[in-house]
C-alpha cells in the first residue's frame, strides 16, 4: 500500500493545528539509521486508509518528494468526538531485521464446529489480535483461527493457531487464549427440563 507524505518545516501545536486546519495530518516517521522526520499527510487519504485493516498490519511504501521508503504505522490519534485524525507515527523497517506487531484474527469456521452445530454454543472470542515477530516480508495481513474442532468446554489457545510460515507468536511465556465455546446458561437449562420431561 502507498501512502503520499510532504516534508513538514514548521513544528509546534500552532503549526500543527494550521496544517489541520488546511486538510492535513501532522505525522512522523522515525527508526533506522535516518533521523526522525516530521511529516504532513493528506488528512481524508489518511482516515480512509486507517479504515482498512490491512493499513494496519502491512508494510506501507511511503514516499516523500518522489523518494518511497518502507514503514509500518505504529500509532495513530484520533480526535475524541470529530472524525478527525491529529497524528499519526511511522517507523522505518529494514527487510532483514524482524519486526514485533500485532495483527488481526480472524475467525472462521464456527458454524460448523461440534459446539455450535451439535450443543448451540456460543464461541466468544477473548481475543481479536495477536503479537508475532517475523521479517518485514513474512509479515500477514491478518492470523486465521480455524474453530472446525472446537466442541463445548474447550478453547483455542495460542499454541493452538497455525502460523504463517516465517512468523511466531510473542506470548512472554503464555499459552494466551484466544477463543472459549459455551452453551449460554437458559439454553442448559431448558435441555434439562426437556430430558426431565422426557424421562416421565
Amino acid at each position: 500500500m502507498k501512502v503520499v507524505a510532504f516534508k513538514r518545516e514548521l513544528q509546534g501545536s500552532g503549526a500543527s493545528r494550521r496544517l489541520r486546519n488546511s486538510g492535513q495530518t501532522p505525522g512522523i516517521i522515525y527508526g533506522g539509521t535516518e533521523a526522525p522526520v516530521a511529516i504532513a499527510l493528506d488528512h481524508n487519504a489518511l482516515y480512509h486508509a486507517l479504515k482498512k485493516e490491512a493499513f494496519h498490519s502491512s508494510i506501507l511504501d511511503l514516499e516523500i518528494d518522489g523518494k518511497a521508503q518502507k514503514v509500518l504505522l505504529r500509532d495513530f490519534q484520533m480526535h475524541a468526538f470529530k472524525q478527525l485524525v491529529l497524528h499519526a507515527d511511522f517507523q522505518r523497517v529494514d527487510a532483514n531485521k524482524k519486526i514485533h506487531v500485532k495483527v488481526a484474527l480472524h475467525f472462521v469456521n464456527a458454524d460448523v464446529s461440534p459446539a455450535v452445530k451439535l450443543h448451540g454454543a456460543t464461541i466468544s472470542h477473548v481475543a481479536n489480535e495477536l503479537d508475532i515477530e517475523c521479517l518485514p516480508a513474512d509479515l500477514p495481513e491478518f492470523v486465521t483461527v480455524d474453530l472446525t474442532n472446537v466442541d463445548v468446554g474447550h478453547s483455542v489457545h495460542v499454541a493452538d493457531l497455525v502460523l504463517p510460515k516465517g512468523v511466531t507468536a510473542v506470548t512472554h511465556g503464555n499459552n494466551l487464549t484466544i477463543a472459549t465455546a459455551s452453551v449460554p446458561a437458559g439454553h442448559v437449562a431448558a435441555e434439562a427440563a426437556a430430558t426431565e420431561e422426557a424421562k416421565k
